[in-house]
């Protein structure tokens, strides 16, 4: 079924609200792993903006198919990163870096089967920020419409193939090679947040995120993991998520932040961020601090502030504070049906409308 959606949450027509939606139909709801080839066609590209179809794509090679993804690269523009392509050279894709001077800046995603072919056109790159809060347009085409203007994805990849541009192809078997030096690293600690990333996440609480943080210390209820459940679109709002799990049958991402537990004064390294890549497809934060504190019930908001690349502030605010009001109409998203929703404002305008400074 073909559809259009201008993305988040602004217009949609069909069945695809979003990128990610249109994505997960070309590449895990109508294939059969081993059948085929699945195609990513990107300008630029980063590991969150995969994290949703590693094992996707793993599954699918193991069981004799294939991926084949082009990006752009630069050595003086972060464009691709080296994680991205090394996960995806790991799992066994085909990779293809571009060098040249002005941007390869198509963005088409898709798969050819043999039970036809589909194709994603979109202003969204393989990045987090394109799969998740950037305002993109995207266009999903199901076999019948592709096939009515001849289009063809092995013709595609011929023709792109065949033009006088700078193809680099990377190899883990040789990370000095040229190829290396178009892609920078995700993990420089001295690259900055943009404007655009320097986020505040505003989420309202539901009883699973807070049944450990009102149980009495040391009781039944109190015991297991204590965490927040968070939306499924927060790929770009957390740093790459690298750690791979190594126990359970089912595909996990994880990445390590600093947290600072503004209710509490206290700092936490290393708290865990989870995404479920094939469970609920939700993102997890770890909040271990706040069991048995009491400082959150069900209702509440829970203000998640990104500082810097590693480093977030979390505040709870309780409903008869006075900030209630005033940030709940930015939690615009549902999770769920109970009532859960979730909304992002950026770090200047939090403040604005807070009198409270980030980062002091």
């Amino acid at each position: 079924m073909i559809g259009f959606s201008l993305h988040p949450n602004v217009y949609a027509t069909g069945p695809y609200p979003g990128l990610i939606r249109m994505l997960e139909t070309a590449w895990v709801r109508n294939t059969t792993p081993g059948d085929g080839e699945f195609y990513i066609i990107s300008g630029f590209a980063n590991y969150n903006g995969g994290v949703r179809f590693y094992d996707v794509f793993e599954k699918h090679i193991s069981a004799g198919g294939g991926v084949s993804a082009i990006f752009s690269g630069s050595t003086s523009q972060r464009l691709t990163s080296n994680q991205v392509v090394k996960q995806l050279l790991e799992i066994g894709a085909d990779v293809t870096v571009v060098n040249r001077k002005r941007l390869l800046h198509a963005k088409c995603y898709g798969a050819y089967t043999s039970q036809g072919q589909n194709l994603v056109v979109s202003s969204g790159n393989f990045t987090a920020p394109g799969m998740s809060q950037n305002a993109e347009a995207s266009f999903f085409a199901d076999n019948e419409l592709i096939s009515k203007i001849g289009f063809s994805w092995k013709d595609l990849y011929c023709s792109l193939s065949d033009q006088k541009w700078n193809f680099y192809k990377p190899s883990l078997e040789n990370l000095e090679d040229p190829a290396w030096k178009l892609l920078y690293d995700e993990y420089e600690r001295e690259v900055k947040l943009d404007e655009t990333e320097e986020t505040t996440l505003i989420i309202v609480l539901g009883h699973s995120d807070t049944a450990r943080i009102q149980a009495q210390l040391g009781s039944p209820t109190s015991k297991g993991t204590q965490y927040f459940w968070l939306s499924r679109d927060s790929y770009d709002f957390f740093p790459p998520l690298t750690i791979r799990n190594k126990r359970g049958y089912k595909a996990t991402f994880s990445c390590l932040i600093n947290l600072r537990y503004v209710d509490l004064g206290i700092v936490e390294e290393n708290t865990r961020v989870t995404f479920e890549a094939e469970n609920n497809l939700d993102f997890r934060l770890g909040t271990g601090r706040l069991r048995g504190t009491k400082v959150a019930n069900e209702g509440d908001i829970a203000v998640l502030s990104r500082i810097t690349e590693f480093d977030y502030e979390l505040r709870i605010i309780k409903k008869e504070n006075s900030l209630y009001n005033t940030l709940i109409p930015y939690a615009i998203s549902f999770i769920g049906h109970r009532g859960k929703k979730y909304g992002y404002l950026n770090n200047q305008e939090f403040e604005k409308l807070t009198e409270i400074q980030l980062g002091t």
